[in-house]
């Protein structure tokens, strides 16, 4: 069954905020679990969809997962600087894994920051436990950059998020 990658529709920002939602609760993503201010971020696919572009990947009419791709700087930005796309907020279905559906969103992410003028790589933050979206990263050609790992919540000393980029 074919993956097809578009943009989110309205009708299905509920079911994209909740497939998020559990693939980061599900995986331990969120260090505090339910009670996370970030959940609330990670279920706001409306905000998410005016200020960036969210896809989905759907196969057979099933919603298998979601990501942000945000085409430069502005309110959806985590890390881009001038030149830069960021990816945001991957997340799959548990039960759509394993078929590709993360790589797909990565790739259609990729192709829209080539198709961007002035943009000249790919950035993304990613936490170090999330070692399957690793692999895919690294297999699409982005590398480390540890010199921009940040930590989003500097009151908390062990929340560090690793950084990616791919130059274009």
């Amino acid at each position: 069954m074919d993956i097809v990658i578009r943009p989110v529709e309205s009708g299905e920002y509920g079911e994209l905020a909740e497939i998020t939602a559990r693939a980061y609760l599900l995986d331990g993503l969120l260090d505090f679990g339910e009670d996370d201010a970030y959940l609330d971020e990670l279920r706001n696919v409306a905000k998410r969809a005016a200020a960036a572009e969210v896809l989905v990947a759907v196969a057979g009419g099933v919603l298998l997962g979601g990501v942000t791709f945000v085409p430069g700087p502005g309110p959806m930005a985590g890390m881009a600087g001038p030149g830069e796309a960021e990816i945001r907020m991957l997340a799959v279905a548990h039960a759509g894994r394993g078929r590709g559906a993360g790589e797909a969103l990565v790739r259609a992410c990729v192709d829209r920051a080539r198709a961007t003028e002035g943009c000249v790589r790919v950035v993304l933050s990613t936490q170090s436990t999330m070692r399957a979206a690793h692999r895919v990263y690294e297999r699409l050609g982005f590398t480390r950059t540890p010199e921009r790992d940040w930590n989003p919540l500097p009151e908390l000393d062990d929340i560090t998020l690793l950084t990616y980029e791919l130059t274009l």
